[in-house]
């Protein structure tokens, strides 16, 4: 690793110079990958089982195996990243996940997926670490349209990663894994040659494995100033997300009959959105508003839109309400601002990292309610409401989270109040 990080602070053997484009890159390669296979992946592990409710079950089995691996690694890579610098980690990640999807694609039982996830997941931490990129290289009044920059990769990520997946998957369920495989080498080789290091040298502080653990990062980032209760805000939000991820694909083919191709066009809906709001509409959105505003109205929007996934009776409707959900895409970005400009400077990895790991331990729960929730209801006939039950219980999730967000930037606010009142006094 220390061979990565031989070249001067902030540059690579071409002598370039951090920039947002540089990780931008990277990051939309690296969810065209990802995005790939989601399309698939859940109908690859019903190759391996016998019914909808045991590849319901099996599919959150190998969602958890990701999800908990990444939850004790995420704090530690983004800690090393705060030692060593950015692109060493992220150099690492790529290597992983050409591992992962090779491996899978070529997998002849479920044990070997799970493991295979397992991997995956401690040796990749791309997205904590990428934050921590570009929070080293933004001022912190501008990291909200930054982060919105980054989200608007991972929304057009997903734009081309899952209809590309859906029509190789429709062709061969292995191709996808194939594919996504080439694109993380390539991104590899990007990362190598191209991709500048963007933490300066002087600005690295040790590895301390006690810092570094899950629970420890965790404790630390409740106790930042500032950021407080945004933690259960990420952690409610963030479940209600993941139950989303972990139940969209299946639910969308026991309720409508969906397959591969259906539900790449459907993710492709979702990136379209992501990225127009994220890429588009955010800046201007801030101009107007503040980061803590738009979390609020995104948080009422993704609620309601929750409630109408599950209420929806016909395919048409999921893209209704995904075009509908537009403010909804902007919270991540908003949240993450926020907490980046709570941090110090020297431990954005290790806070990223920290979001990034209650993030994984929400995915870790995820499949443990969402995958039960939805086997439970899959033996009801297509088009039923009653199959709809992980999208109202990720809206209940989403409404607490609107709750404890309010509490939280009303009571910023008045000791804000206080404290320039006190200042104004003493004065």
């Amino acid at each position: 690793m220390a061979s990565m990080t031989d070249t001067p602070a902030g540059t690579v053997p071409g002598g370039r110079k951090a920039a947002m484009p540089f990780i931008m890159l990277t990051v939309l390669i690296d969810m065209v990958s990802i995005g790939l296979i989601i399309p698939v992946l859940p109908l690859l592990v019903g190759t391996f089982t016998g019914s909808a409710a045991d590849q319901a079950f099996w599919f959150g089995v190998t969602t958890f195996a990701f999800s908990i691996a990444n939850f004790v690694t995420s704090p530690i890579l983004g800690a090393l990243s705060d030692r060593f610098g950015r692109r060493p980690v992220l150099l690492l990640g790529f290597c992983a996940l050409a591992l992962s999807f090779f491996v899978t694609a070529l997998a002849t039982a479920l044990w070997m997926l799970i493991v295979v996830r397992l991997f995956s997941g401690a040796m990749q931490s791309n997205a904590s670490v990428a934050n921590a990129y570009v929070a080293d290289i933004t001022p912190p009044e501008h990291r909200a349209k930054r982060f919105g920059m980054l989200g608007a990769m991972f929304g057009i990520g997903f734009i081309l990663g899952p209809v590309m997946g859906g029509m190789l998957g429709a062709i061969d369920l292995q191709l996808p894994f194939f594919a996504a495989g080439a694109l993380a080498l390539l991104n590899l080789l990007y990362g190598w040659f191209v991709l500048p290091e963007s933490l300066p040298r002087e600005r690295r502080r040790g590895f301390e494995w006690r810092a570094a653990n899950p629970v420890t990062s965790l404790k630390a980032l409740s106790q930042t100033r500032g950021v407080g209760m945004l933690v259960a805000v990420i952690a409610f939000g963030g479940l209600a997300q993941f139950v989303l991820y972990t139940t969209w694909v299946l639910y969308t083919t026991f309720k409508f009959g969906w397959g591969p191709l259906e539900n790449g066009w459907s993710l492709f809906t979702v990136g379209v959105a992501s990225a127009i709001t994220q890429g588009l509409l955010l800046g201007r959105l801030l101009k107007r508003f503040s980061p803590q505003r738009l979390a609020v109205w995104g948080l009422v929007s993704s609620t309601i839109a929750y409630v109408l996934y599950g209420a929806a009776s016909q395919g048409w409707m999921m893209y209704a309400v995904i075009i509908a959900n537009l403010l909804g895409f902007t919270v991540t970005a908003a949240i993450q601002s926020i907490i980046s400009g709570a941090a110090d400077p020297r431990t954005q990895g290790r806070t990223m990292g920290a979001v990034s790991s209650l993030n994984s331990l929400m995915a870790v729960v995820a499949p443990v309610l969402g995958a039960p929730l939805l086997a439970a209801v899959s033996h009801l006939p297509k088009g039923d409401w009653r199959i709809g039950a992980p999208f109202y219980f990720c809206a209940a999730l989403q409404l607490v989270a609107l709750v404890l967000a309010v509490i939280h930037f009303r009571s910023e606010r008045r000791a804000h109040g206080a404290a320039s009142a006190s200042a104004a006094t003493s004065g």
